[in-house]
């Protein structure tokens, strides 16, 4: 039976989960605890990073990143639009401008052109890093975007929490894991329920570089440290010291016993959700008036989202409302926001992202999308684009 409605996406918890989630209740600690660090190692393993810390969720993943950075007041820093709030926001937190920079209208990431020519714009040393979005699960080139980076001397904070599992190939050959940090300096996950991997609320920053490692594990807890060889006296085994202004961004035991269970099935998630875009892609092949997602041969998406574009998006969206099919819009421009217009942001500035938004259409993409479901889901989006 076609089990209804279809939201756009969904958590999946198996009786593995709830059996691993059980266990961390009836354990020692719910927090502050041995599952933290061993969720952290597995996902290191999961993305091929040397550090990983874990937090409450991606915002204050993305914000000790940020300050582990050095942002500081009046900092300039580059950012795509098409993203949610947190991946710009992190930059305000520590006081620093956001500079938007369009975005490619096929990928939908940062445009590397485009950030070359505003880069070229300004002297040398007027931006201090860049925050990239793999947006949908579409892992950024980030060989290049090292290059400009490197010839400008600034940082990269990839914003990831769309894309665990993805990746692409560089020029040596190798596979370059989303999160990896062989070429961006701090990438950042999400564990909210609908992403691949979750944890009810949480996040996590990778890195390969041990001083941001050991920042964000201060930030992350209020800039507080027991570590004898850190603390400026010895008093005693009862003795912190609070060295940092930090946050309390602690994830818990309970949460991380998820992550781990959850990371299990990660991989085999991602290809399920790949074999839902093969299916979404081939129905859709011979009808013009559907976009359809563009992936290169030297990238494995993870489809975190399945975006495709239409004329009448708002038409579209409601039919498929009325059908009990929970598409989802992502997003409007973050330029254009209330907030960020404050700052000189006005319409006709990223002429790219202000088109993409007036067409784009995210459909269901989750694992546990049935066949049925799936096919009820094309047969919709026909009806209505055929009609």
């Amino acid at each position: 039976m076609l089990k209804l409605p279809i939201s756009y996406g969904r958590q999946f918890i198996s009786d593995e989960d709830v059996q691993a989630v059980v266990e961390a209740l009836k354990s020692d600690y719910l927090t502050c605890g041995p599952k933290i660090a061993e969720f952290e190692n597995a996902f290191c393993e999961y993305v091929n990073a040397k550090h990983a810390v874990a937090v409450c969720n991606a915002t204050g993943a993305l914000h000790i990143a940020a300050m582990a950075l050095g942002v500081k007041p009046g900092d300039n820093v580059i950012c795509t639009p098409l993203t949610f709030a947190s991946s710009a926001n992190c930059i305000r937190f520590c006081g620093g401008n956001v500079k938007f920079v369009d975005i490619n209208p096929k990928t939908y990431l940062l445009d590397l052109d485009k950030l070359k020519e505003t880069l070229a714009a300004s002297p040398k040393g007027t931006y201090k890093g860049m925050v990239l979005v793999d947006f949908a699960g579409y892992p950024h080139d980030m060989e290049e975007y090292r290059k400009v980076a490197d010839e400008y001397g600034m940082w990269i904070l990839e914003d990831a929490c769309h894309a665990p599992g993805a990746y692409f190939v560089d020029s040596t050959g190798d596979k370059v894991y989303a999160g990896c940090g062989k070429y961006s300096d701090i990438t950042v996950f999400s564990f909210h329920p609908v992403k691949h991997i979750t944890t009810g609320e949480g996040g996590i920053a990778c890195t390969q570089n041990d001083e941001y490692k050991e920042k964000m594990a201060l930030y992350r807890t209020h800039g507080i440290t027991r570590d004898a060889d850190k603390l400026e006296r010895q008093d005693g085994l009862w003795y912190y010291e609070m060295q940092e202004l930090g946050y309390n961004y602690r994830i818990t035991d309970i949460q991380a016993a998820l992550g781990i269970s959850q990371l299990k099935v990660a991989r085999k998630n991602v290809e399920i959700r790949r074999e839902l875009v093969r299916k979404y892609n081939e129905a859709f092949k011979d009808i013009d008036a559907i976009k359809t997602p563009y992936e290169a041969e030297d990238v494995y998406h993870a489809y975190h989202l399945y975006i495709i574009q239409v004329d009448d998006r708002l038409g579209l969206y409601n039919f498929l409302r009325e059908n009990k099919i929970f598409a989802q819009v992502l997003y409007y421009p973050l330029n254009l926001m209330p907030y960020y217009k404050q700052f000189g942001n006005k319409e006709g500035d990223l002429p790219v992202v202000e088109e993409y938004y007036k067409h784009c259409l995210a459909l269901p993409m989750f694992p546990t999308l049935t066949e049925e479901q799936q096919e009820y889901v094309i047969g919709k989006v026909k009806e209505y684009i055929c009609k």
